[in-house]
């Protein structure tokens, strides 16, 4: 079962793409709330939420792919991952699914116009592509 689990993946979508994280990382998906700015911090780091009295970080993904913000909509969630003996929460348009890939190919230098560093590769699916995503390198500067 140990294995199983390590081949799946949730996939997200951000605007138009779609993107997959390990679901050994996630810790759970919630809605999206309302999250408290942090002054003079990174353009990506949006704030900070209160997790039944955690604090957890919370990043957003279109920020730190260098895209233009949207109003956040009834599909928007917050991924909880585990990171670092911590959890930290990304910010994503729509939880598509759990999927998992048969194979997963290396990343090109650029994925349209994400670097290819925050990246494990990409995977293929009946519908299409998606980027699986590298939480070391989209977690840290």
């Amino acid at each position: 079962m140990e294995t199983t689990q390590r081949n799946q993946y949730i996939e997200v979508r951000i605007g138009k793409e779609r993107y997959a994280l390990g679901i050994q990382d996630i810790h759970e998906i919630i809605k999206m709330q309302d999250v408290t700015e942090i002054p003079n911090s990174k353009p990506y780091l949006k704030g900070v939420i209160n997790l039944r009295g955690k604090i957890v970080s919370i990043i957003s993904l279109r920020n730190r792919f260098g895209l233009s913000e949207q109003s956040y909509t009834k599909s928007t969630r917050i991924v909880v991952v585990n990171y670092a003996d911590d959890m930290v929460g990304i910010v994503v348009d729509q939880v598509n699914q759990v999927t998992t890939f048969a194979d997963i190919q290396p990343p090109p230098e650029r994925i349209g116009s994400v670097q290819g560093s925050y990246f494990t590769g990409i995977g293929s699916t009946d519908t299409g592509l998606v980027s699986v995503l590298k939480l070391d390198n989209v977690l840290n500067d």
